[in-house]
Parts: structure tokens; C-alpha cells; sequence
């Protein structure tokens, strides 16, 4: 007699198998995001606020304004980016990977609002958030960046053409990650290379080790996708992401004039800028578009990059460096979290 229970049917939902791993990136990505978990309420940035009353009220509108810009950019990728990604993912993995990414985009956008909410008076961030909500270049950003995250696939297209779609969500979600990010990256990066607003810029650094473990991995999917493409379509691609990538930089050098003219950073930024485009390119398998190199990068800021981190164990507040994925020191190596 057949025991009912053992009886078979038509699969209607598959149960995801971690022992069996399509693609072993998948995996060592989890792996590296769950190693890396961390939270902003254990970082103390109440013990930035002797640094923050002595600066210069200009220096501390473009320290305010710089995270307001972050914070709506990864609103964006918290919100769309990471979502869209699961809609062509290869495999269950790469879907679990793109859950976490999503949960952790949260985290960094969350983490600029206890920033501000140690730093700044209500009002202050009132008007913070009324500034790059309506700010042209940062809306600019958001509308094309979003314009692909929102683009469908139409059953009027070829194969091909609905598989471009797909790969130009994570174009643009690496240039977000790996090079619109970091004209606000500078700031906090600038202060720590200084010794400055130590706390504030720790959290960026754990927010930049995040986002150079998303832009690898997107790439390396992007590149999965690209290298099945026809040649033609490949050239079309590439022809495709260069252009983006100056219009997006083009309207970066008009945000970053605007952020930092007033404190005479801007010539320093976008350089930073167009150093990070060039690893947006490369984490896509691309060649670099810009001659930057890090040693035309201020030498404060790749300091404030590999700076070690402190270890803050208050009991009821802890910093990086406590267990929950202790910071290394990062290299210029640490954009390329080994995927090949």
C-alpha cells in the first residue's frame, strides 16, 4: 500500500538548495555580505559633536548636504535597484543575494538619518531633505538611473532586445554604486583622512565596503549576460554604457560645483569621481574611460579609505570594529572581491 503521504506531485513552488549551487559566486557573496552585517545604532557618532561645533558653518552645510544626496540615492536602491535585479536573476541563490543586498541598501540609507539626527536640529533636517528632494541634479540622477530600473520587457522584442533591458539595469546600477556615490563618499572620507568626524565617516566606510561587494557582484552578472550577447549587440551595448556614463558624469561635475565650490574641493572630488567611473567600468568588464588613477586621488582620501578602524565596545553601543564583521583596512584591491 502507497503511504499518501509519499506520493508525488507536480512541482508548484521549489524549496531553494544551498548544497546545490549553481554558480559558486552566488554563495561566496552571501557569505561575504553575511560576514560584513552590521547596524548603524552601534556605531556612538554622538562622539563626532566636539569635531562637528568647531567646523566652519560652510563645511558643515557640505557635510549635511553630501549625506542628504546619499540618502536619496540609496532610498533609490533600496527601494527599485536591488528589487529589479531579482527579476532576472540565473538562480535561486542570486535571488537570496539580492534580498540581502536590499535589506542592507536600507541600512545605509537609514544610517544618514541617525547622522543627522545627532548633527543636526530639526529644522536642519527638514530642510536637508527639502534640498535633495527638489535639488535638479540630484532628481537628474535619480530620474535616469530609475528610467532603466523601471523599463520592461516588451513580448514585441527579440530575445536579445529583452535580455539588453536586463543588462542595462545593472549598468546603471553600478555606476550608481561604484562612481555617483562617491562625490559624496569624499566628505566623510576628507574628514577621516584628517582625523575628523571619525564616527560619521567609519559608517561610510562600512557603507562603501558594502557597495564595492554589490557593484562586483552585479558586474559579474552583467557580464554572464553580456558575453552571451551577439558581437552586434555587444558593440551596441558598450557604444550604449560609455555614453550613459558621460552623461552621468557630466551632470555629477555640475552637482559636485555646486557642493563644493564654495570650500574649493571640487577639482579634488571629480577627480575621486572619475577615478571610481573607471571601477564601475572594470567590475563590467569594460576598459577605464578616464585617465585617473589612484595616485591622482588625494592622498587624504585614499588615508581615509585604509585607515584602520576603531574599536568601540561601550556595552550598550559598539563601533566596526566590534565582531558584527570586523573592517579591515581597505586597498585599492578591496573593488574586486574576487569574482573573475
Amino acid at each position: 500500500m502507497v503511504n499518501s503521504l509519499d506520493k508525488k506531485v507536480p512541482t508548484y513552488y521549489a524549496a531553494i538548495n544551498w548544497n546545490a549551487v549553481e554558480d559558486a559566486i552566488d554563495k561566496s557573496t552571501w557569505e561575504k555580505l553575511t560576514e560584513q552585517f552590521w547596524l548603524d545604532t552601534r556605531i556612538p557618532v554622538s562622539n563626532d559633536l566636539d569635531d562637528w561645533r568647531v567646523l566652519p558653518q560652510m563645511e558643515r552645510d557640505t557635510f549635511a548636504k553630501a549625506f542628504a544626496g546619499l540618502t536619496l540615492l540609496d532610498t533609490l536602491q533600496s527601494v527599485d535597484g536591488a528589487e529589479v535585479m531579482k527579476h532576472a536573476a540565473r538562480t535561486p541563490q542570486e535571488i537570496a543575494v539580492f534580498n540581502n543586498i536590499q535589506f542592507m541598501e536600507s541600512v545605509h540609507a537609514k544610517s544618514y538619518s541617525t547622522i543627522f539626527s545627532t548633527l543636526n536640529t530639526p529644522a536642519e533636517i527638514d530642510a536637508l531633505f527639502e534640498w535633495v528632494d527638489s535639488n535638479q541634479h540630484m532628481q537628474k540622477k535619480a530620474k535616469i538611473i530609475n528610467g532603466f530600473y523601471e523599463a520592461q520587457e516588451s513580448p514585441e522584442n527579440t530575445a536579445v532586445e529583452n535580455k539588453i533591458v536586463g543588462l542595462k539595469k545593472k549598468v546603471a546600477s553600478v555606476f550608481l554604486e561604484t562612481c555617483l556615490f562617491y562625490s559624496g563618499f569624499y566628505t566623510p572620507l576628507w574628514y577621516l583622512g584628517n582625523n575628523k568626524m571619525n564616527n560619521s565617516a567609519e559608517i561610510i566606510k562600512l557603507i562603501i565596503r558594502d557597495e564595492s561587494v554589490h557593484g562586483t557582484y552585479i558586474g559579474y552578472k552583467f557580464q554572464l549576460g553580456f558575453n552571451e550577447l551577439p558581437a552586434e549587440a555587444q558593440e551596441e551595448v558598450h557604444e550604449w554604457m560609455y555614453e550613459l556614463l558621460y552623461t552621468l558624469y557630466e551632470n555629477e561635475e555640475e552637482y559636485s560645483h555646486l557642493l563644493y565650490d564654495a570650500i574649493g574641493w571640487t577639482d579634488e572630488v571629480l577627480t575621486f569621481v572619475r577615478y571610481n567611473a573607471n571601477k564601475a567600468l572594470m567590475n563590467l568588464g569594460q576598459d577605464p574611460l578616464f585617465p585617473d588613477t589612484a595616485s591622482d586621488v588625494n592622498p587624504i582620501i585614499m588615508n581615509g579609505i585604509s585607515a584602520g578602524t576603531s574599536n568601540h565596545d561601550f556595552f550598550s553601543q559598539v563601533g566596526n570594529g566590534y565582531r558584527l564583521g570586523e573592517l579591515e583596512p581597505m586597498s585599492d584591491d578591496d573593488y574586486n572581491i574576487g569574482l573573475k
